[in-house]
């Protein structure tokens, strides 16, 4: 089993037995999609909502042009796009103060983005641990799906 870290901006894919990990999600947001009856699944750690405007850019950055890469990526393994299940955490709001302001809303907008993108692709979200005010570290099981979810002061879970 090997555990493969997926940085900011980017995007992996595994198989049983290993474990797919991004650390320090912030206002970014981890996707994960997954096929239960392959075992096999990837994440993408997006920090910023879409690609318009960024053409050129790295497509993992983005939750639109993300998330569209991630299932492109699992087809070339034979993975249908009917299935796979998403799930997502992160998207919390770092910034400390007013709430008040839409630029500092990143976090809530890279969520919209991602669900928006998941619906349009008709992908399902079996679960969702987004907002708050604290950063969540992620682990995707491919053995069974499970998403940990590690945060600062609120413990462990599995989604």
């Amino acid at each position: 089993m090997s555990v493969i870290v997926v940085g900011m901006a980017d995007l992996k894919i595994a198989k049983h037995p290993d474990i797919l990990t991004t650390l320090g999600l912030g206002s970014c947001i981890g996707i994960t999609l997954y096929d239960a009856a392959k075992e096999i699944g990837g994440l993408v750690h997006v920090m910023l909502p879409t690609y318009k405007g960024f053409e050129g850019q790295n497509t993992a950055k983005f939750a639109d042009s993300g998330i569209i890469e991630l299932v492109n990526q699992l087809a070339h393994l034979g993975v249908s796009r009917v299935s796979l299940v998403a799930k997502i955490a992160g998207g919390a709001y770092m910034f400390g103060m007013s709430q008040n302001n839409d630029i500092l809303k990143i976090g809530e907008r890279n969520a919209a983005a991602s669900i928006t993108t998941l619906k349009h692709l008709g992908i399902p979200i079996k679960a969702n641990d987004t907002g708050g005010t604290h950063g969540r570290t992620i682990e995707l099981y491919m053995d069974t799906g499970a998403l940990k979810i590690k945060t600062v002061g609120f413990g462990v879970k599995f989604i």
